[in-house]
């Protein structure tokens, strides 16, 4: 019978041999797969990248359209505030009674100091909600709000 040497010139069975060599035909090898592991991660990775800009915070809304449109990403810096087309006001996602907006921004404000203000109101909106809206954003004591467009579309760039 013919033996390999191992460790300090102990004799080791015939089919047991160090680790780091060649296994015999037939043997199992126990390793981890890693290939179906890695296609699966970068396909999810793949989606998240491409479904991730398309997230809106906050209520969707129809915004006004606008020609000079300044593009800005969502960084998720702002506090949002939304109006929608019957007038009801949202802080983020909750809402909050135009009485109680003030209050509400400015506790938004104090848990977060370093976020905006964004506004995204209506088209349809009435001019005295979005007054009233904006008096109280102003009084919350905000330097600089955010007010929400879109883009309109030059003529003969809109798909089927």
């Amino acid at each position: 019978m013919i033996a390999s040497q191992g460790f300090g010139g102990a004799r080791l069975p015939r089919g047991r041999r160090l680790a780091g060599k060649a296994h015999p035909k037939g043997q199992v090898r126990a390793e981890i797969n890693v290939t179906p592991l890695v296609d699966v991660v970068l396909v999810l990775l793949i989606i998240f990248m491409v479904i991730t800009p398309m997230i809106v915070r906050g209520v969707s809304v129809e915004l006004p359209i606008t020609s000079h449109h300044n593009r800005r990403n969502d960084d998720n810096k702002d506090i949002i505030v939304s109006v929608n087309s019957s007038g009801d006001v949202y802080v983020n996602a909750d809402k909050v009674p135009i009485e109680g907006l003030t209050a509400a921004v400015q506790e938004e404000r104090r848990r977060h100091p370093e976020h905006g203000l964004y506004l995204k109101a209506d088209h349809r909106v009435r001019y005295g909600t979005a007054r009233a809206v904006m008096e109280a954003l102003h009084r919350t004591g905000a330097e600089d709000i955010q007010i929400g467009t879109d883009e309109r579309k030059p003529a003969g760039s809109e798909s089927r």
